[in-house]
């Protein structure tokens, strides 16, 4: 329970569990449940919403500690409670699910007609999964939440997906349970080791060096398929262009930062010394993402294969930035992360809106869309400018930092990083110039209409957030700013104490 008796994480985790509940419970005609569940999951969503924003109200900026934390009793005698809280580094995302769920339900009201209230469930129970797993710090319920979201996930692409859709769910499933596993593993020897699975208390215990390494291996096989990290990135086009609109924008917009989080979470602060080690071994795999994927997608013809090749891009800066060990590319890397759910979900939003009207997302079935849809033309600009780091968006913060956090390790590693920017120019533009410039000449497009007042709705929230980062994006670094501090601290001191025994060592052995 928190220092006021509310336990404000527990119900912003499961209301929407009870909203899905509620949702099965509905009884009547199909189109009256189709009807019930919209609304109950729009409403559920907007009041978890509500309710999360007394996290930015209320979060004290200037402390690194976990806030608004519960406990209770669980498993004791196995050293398993019931642990939530959050602090600088999850509480933004909290508010990322809870801002991008009520979204993905809007943007679904009239695309999804089948299984309506189904599909409903499985984003309420998904938006409990993943807003869990942020609060959740204790072993056991984090491992919960974190392999709980595939399920839903897994239902929304194999039920509501493309003809493909059976053949990217159990890809998307069989990749990110397989690095689940070895999680599993390495925190049984954790446990085994600590005789705790309590997160905080963790953080104060030191593990061997030499199981570190291993440790640090099995936290990766499950991190890096949910960035993706190339070269385990293959699961990720598959579903996106399978899974419905509302499905891609939680996947980029939430999933592929569970494995950011991840790395920040646990492999830095408990692995520090494996997580040095490792470090020139991300580099490389980053680097080589944000370079090749950028490529891959300037081939592509599908408008979502393009976005979701430009999220590997995006994440590989995201994992150059963490293993930088320094504030601004740790920082850049957060920032990175919170555009990118952001930005990327918006573009994929934008795919919808013409996927909807016309039912093809291939790049040379569309041309001179200014034309007949003017609203559409500025909202897809915006996103896409942001997508490629134009300074004033939120895009250029975190790609920004992430360079110079880079420069100070190494100077080759950040010019590599920083083609980025110049790569996806080339690709963004050019699915912007041949989607929207150009002559109106395919019969089909000359009646298409500009965006209604429902995915105005859907696209403004997203287009303030945007622009608020990019301008003034102080308000977030805020948030945290001494929690990276403090973890950047902690990790020197624990090379430091490594080198003084290594030396002692060398000392004796001599």
């Amino acid at each position: 329970m928190n220092e006021a008796g509310f336990p404000l994480l527990s119900l912003v985790t499961f209301l929407p569990l009870a909203g899905a509940v509620v949702i099965g419970l509905v009884r009547g005609s199909e189109a009256t449940i189709a009807s019930n569940a919209r609304w109950t999951a729009l409403w559920t969503s907007l009041l978890v919403l509500l309710l999360s924003l007394v996290l930015w109200f209320r979060f004290d900026r200037t402390s690194a500690d976990f806030q608004f934390v519960e406990q209770a009793t669980w498993l004791p005698n196995w050293g398993v409670g019931y642990h939530m809280g959050v602090d600088g580094i999850s509480v933004l995302f909290v508010l990322l699910c809870t801002v991008l769920t009520p979204i993905c339900v809007l943007a679904s009201w009239e695309s999804i007609t089948v299984h309506v209230r189904e599909y409903m469930i499985s984003f309420l129970v998904m938006e409990t999964m993943m807003v869990g797993m942020f609060c959740a710090l204790d072993f056991v319920a984090f491992y919960i939440f974190f392999e709980g979201v595939l399920i839903p996930m897994f239902l929304i692409i194999g039920v509501w997906g493309g003809p493909r859709r059976m053949y990217a769910a159990f890809k998307f499933f069989l990749y990110t349970l397989l690095g689940s596993v070895l999680m599993m593993l390495a925190m049984l020897w954790i446990w085994y080791d600590a005789g705790t699975t309590d997160i905080p208390t963790l953080m104060e215990h030191r593990i061997s060096p030499a199981a570190q390494n291993w440790i640090f291996i099995a936290f990766f096989a499950s991190f890096a398929v949910k960035v993706p990290m190339w070269p385990l990135h293959t699961w990720l086009p598959d579903a996106h262009v399978e899974a419905p609109t509302a499905g891609s924008v939680i996947l980029a917009g939430v999933l592929l930062k569970m494995g950011g989080y991840g790395f920040l979470r646990f492999s830095l602060p408990l692995l520090p010394e494996a997580s040095a080690a490792f470090a020139p071994f991300i580099f490389t795999l980053s680097v080589v993402a944000v370079i090749y994927t950028s490529l891959v997608a300037l081939a592509q013809t599908d408008m979502k294969k393009l976005i979701a090749y430009s999220s590997v891009a995006h994440m590989g800066i995201v994992t150059l930035g963490t293993f930088t060990f320094n504030s601004q590319g740790i920082e850049g890397a957060m920032v990175q992360m919170l555009s990118h759910g952001v930005v990327s979900s918006a573009l994929f939003l934008c795919v919808g809106v013409v996927y909807d009207r016309i039912h093809s997302r291939e790049i040379a079935s569309y041309g001179g869309l200014a034309e007949r849809m003017p609203r559409y033309a500025l909202v897809f600009m915006l996103f896409s400018m942001a997508g490629l780091g134009l300074p004033g968006t939120s895009g250029f913060i975190g790609e920004l930092l992430v360079i110079v956090g880079a420069f100070r390790v190494n100077v080759f590693v950040a010019l590599l990083a920083a083609t980025t920017v110049v790569l996806s120019a080339c690709y963004l533009l050019w699915l912007y110039r041949r989607v929207i410039f150009g002559a109106l000449v395919k019969p089909e497009l000359k009646s298409i209409l500009d965006l209604n007042l429902r995915e105005v709705a859907v696209f403004a929230p997203l287009v303030i957030v945007m622009l608020w980062m990019g301008i003034y994006p102080a308000v977030f670094i805020d948030f945290f700013d001494e929690t990276v501090r403090q973890l950047i601290e902690n990790h020197q001191a624990a090379m430091a104490a490594a080198a003084e025994a290594a030396a002692q060592i060398m000392v004796v052995a001599r």
